[in-house]
C-alpha cells in the first residue's frame, strides 16, 4: 500500500473513534442529583412508616424523569459523582447504593436545586460529594 493510497484512511480514522466513544455501550445512565434536609416524612411512597429508610440513610427522592407514575418507589440505584459547579466536590471512586423513598416535585422538604434527576438525603450526597455542593452531575445505575 502506497502511502498516498493509506491517506484516505488515515484521515477517517480519528473520526471513526470518536463516533465509537460516543456510542459505546454503557450500563449507567447520566443524570442529575441535588439535597434535601429532613423533615423527610411523609413520604409519596412509604407515607411516614420510619422502617422506609435504609440503616445507611442513603435514600432519595425520585426527578420527574425516573418517577414512572410511582414505579420508582422501592428501586435502588448505584449512584457516584462525575462533577459539580462547586469545583473538586465529586469524592471519585466513591459509590453508593440508594433506595428512592419519594417524588422530588411533592417531598416535603425543597431541594438545593428543581428538576434533578434525583434528590438525595443530605448523608447520601455527602458520601459522593462536598455536602456544600448544590447539585452534581452524576452517573446512575438501577440494581
Amino acid at each position: 500500500m502506497s502511502k498516498r493510497s493509506s491517506l484516505p484512511l488515515l484521515l477517517w480514522l480519528p473520526t471513526f473513534f470518536l463516533f465509537a466513544h460516543l456510542f459505546h455501550a454503557s450500563l449507567a445512565d447520566l443524570g442529575t442529583a441535588s439535597q434535601y434536609s429532613p423533615p423527610y416524612t411523609p413520604t409519596e411512597c412509604y407515607g411516614s412508616d420510619a422502617t422506609q429508610f435504609p440503616s445507611s440513610n442513603f435514600f432519595a427522592a425520585a426527578g420527574e424523569g425516573i418517577w414512572d407514575n410511582g414505579a420508582a418507589c422501592g428501586r435502588q440505584y448505584l449512584i457516584s459523582c462525575i462533577n459539580s459547579v462547586l469545583p473538586r466536590a465529586c469524592k471519585h471512586g466513591e459509590t453508593i447504593q440508594i433506595k428512592i423513598v419519594d417524588r422530588a416535585q411533592t417531598a416535603l422538604s425543597k431541594p438545593t436545586k428543581e428538576g434533578t434527576t434525583m434528590v438525595l438525603s443530605n448523608a447520601a450526597l455527602a458520601a459522593i460529594a462536598d455536602p456544600n455542593a448544590p447539585s452534581l452531575n452524576i452517573d446512575f445505575r438501577q440494581v
